[in-house]
């Protein structure tokens, strides 16, 4: 008997809040361009705080996560992993709702990236490439986390993958790589994508854990 005929799965809050999420990330990339790219009140204080808060163990720490959100490892070493490791798992819908995610979810970062056009804060302390909002690496994280979350319902998870989500948020506007609101913008946009589509493959999703739940369950 599959999982979806004992009990219904609610999509309702997941869209909803997904394409909330997402319009909310929208909107705030239009607010910018209507003030023509510029850093918001609380942009500049917050980086304020950052620059003065700086000391070598944080720009270390700062700089790991910079390495983990971004460039080959970021872009293809954890993604292949994980859509790897799910696949051994036996977890091929899984896999594809993380691949579907982290895929979109970079797309619209690069396509809002170009469309708002932000410069980056002047001290930055690392190599960056064009646009600073939203930030990449903050929408990768949430795309993570959410996935994860779902692929692996336990509360700890969801704990850990805000707690990382946080921390890369941080970590961005502590190496002065993004404005505080282009991290916002960032995690919402890639928890917006995960939480959309999640939606449609929700039932799949569902039925593929119960079935290894239950091969795993002795007779």
């Amino acid at each position: 008997m599959s999982i979806t005929t004992e009990r219904k799965i609610s999509r309702r809050w997941p869209i909803v809040s997904g394409v909330t999420a997402l319009v909310l990330a929208l909107a705030l990339g239009g607010v910018l361009v209507l003030r023509n790219a510029e850093p918001l009140g609380f942009d500049q204080s917050w980086m304020s705080d950052m620059l003065l808060i700086r000391t070598p163990v944080g720009e270390g720490v700062a700089l790991l996560f910079n390495y983990l959100g971004g460039g080959i490892i970021g872009v293809f070493v954890v993604p292949i992993s994980t859509v790897v490791i799910l696949l051994l798992l036996r977890r091929r819908w899984a896999a594809l709702f993380y691949a579907i995610s982290a895929a979109a979810s970079a797309g619209l970062v690069q396509l809002l990236k170009h469309l708002v056009g932000r410069a980056r804060p002047e001290d930055i302390l690392v190599h960056a490439d064009f646009g600073s909002f939203p930030s990449g690496h903050s929408a990768n994280a949430a795309t993570i986390a959410v996935t994860l979350g779902f692929i692996f319902p336990k509360v700890w998870v969801w704990i850990a993958g805000a707690c990382y989500t946080a921390l890369m948020m941080l970590s961005r506007t502590y190496l002065g790589a993004h404005w505080l609101s282009d991290t916002i913008g960032g995690v919402l946009l890639g928890a917006g994508v995960a939480l959309v589509v999640w939606a449609p493959l929700a039932y799949r999703l569902a039925n593929e854990r119960e079935t290894l739940r239950r091969r795993k369950t002795p007779a």
